[in-house]
């Protein structure tokens, strides 16, 4: 493990996210955490607010104010911004050119198209230039972009869950394009930590719903990457649901398959594309991926059949959407970030 030492700041860092954040900062052998913000928590000890972080590095840090002058002030070199979609812009921008590089977890600079954003988010983008400037923080599809990035959107949950296994069979053309069906569970962790009454532990235990359909926001990147893999327009059905855990989410995505292609093919183009990924564990065909054996990771499991009597392949992803879905993989990007090994602090079960 490298020995160098790579100043960090956490805007946003008492949300889901961003307690999850602090806990794989915290045990990050490369990273001094200088900087924590929470308008609710300020003045606050951190280990006040999470008194599982007590005995270690956290034991001296106070929570601020999210306040961009505080923020370079306290030396950071890179900021986590785990804020709501439409605020974490409002630091991206002022963070960027004052010199730190910036990983957002919202959706504010996923998209790439400001027509796309105004559409799925109804407000005008601030930051178009900025816009154009991130780049899409999936490790397995931009590694080499994320290397080099000022600013890096991290991926949704839901969008990653759905994009790592279709993107290699897209590109490698196997899947009828005009049939992409999704149906995706989440844990009520995705929803973020405020005050909903459909959110209420008597509301969701014991029970599942469907929300957002026909046109959830995340939809939006999902097809942009999906496009990009098949050198056409993607477009598809998804439907989430939530389900009555804290974490995890296990999406189930239905497609024809183009004339010819066996489920050999399938293995095939999935073992090649994944071969070398740290956080992409192929299970094969007839194996389906259990949320459990993911939840606490910042591994995606992926698994498939073929329905012969429909002619349709039929995926299955798991992973944690407070992980591979927001806090891990941005840690993912960090480390490419910083030229430190993709797994540092990422190997925690």
């Amino acid at each position: 493990m490298s020995e160098k030492k790579i100043k960090v700041a956490i805007v946003g860092a008492s949300g889901y996210s961003g307690k999850e954040l602090l806990r794989l900062l915290l045990m990050h052998e490369n990273v001094d955490l200088v900087c924590a913000t929470s308008r609710q928590s300020a003045g606050q000890k951190l280990t006040e607010v999470f008194p599982r972080f007590r005995g270690g590095k956290a034991d001296d840090l106070l929570f601020v104010q999210p306040d961009t002058d505080s923020i370079v002030a306290s030396g950071a070199e890179c900021a986590f911004l785990a804020l709501p979609h439409g605020v974490a812009v409002e630091y991206a921008q002022d963070l960027v050119e004052k010199g730190l590089r910036v990983i957002d977890l919202s959706a504010d600079f996923r998209l790439e198209d400001v027509d796309v954003y105004l559409e799925y988010y109804d407000k005008q983008h601030p930051s178009p230039d900025l816009m154009k400037e991130a780049v899409y923080g999936l490790p397995e599809v931009y590694a080499d972009e994320i290397k080099a990035a000022r600013l890096v959107a991290s991926p949704g949950c839901y969008p990653t869950s759905i994009i790592l296994p279709l993107i290699p069979l897209l590109k490698e053309g196997l899947l009828d394009t005009s049939s992409i069906v999704v149906a995706s569970m989440s844990g009520a962790s995705g929803a973020g930590k405020k005050a909903d009454t459909s959110l209420l532990f008597v509301e969701i235990n014991e029970s599942i719903r469907a929300y957002g359909a026909p046109k959830h926001r995340h939809l939006s990147e999902i097809e942009q990457e999906l496009t990009h893999a098949a050198g056409a327009e993607v477009q598809i059905s998804f439907v989430p649901h939530l389900m009555p855990v804290t974490a995890g989410i296990n999406s189930t995505i239905f497609s024809s398959l183009n004339e010819g292609v066996s489920g050999e093919d399938v293995n095939k183009v999935l073992l090649g594309a994944y071969q070398g990924a740290a956080f992409v564990r192929v299970l094969g065909e007839g194996v389906f991926p259990d949320s459990k054996n993911v939840v606490g990771t910042n591994f995606i499991d992926i698994g498939w059949v073929i329905d012969a009597r429909t002619g349709r392949l039929i995926l299955f992803s798991a992973e944690d959407n407070l992980g591979k879905g927001a806090s891990s993989q941005a840690l993912q990007s960090f480390n490419l970030m910083f030229d430190l090994p993709e797994n540092a602090g990422l190997l925690h079960f």
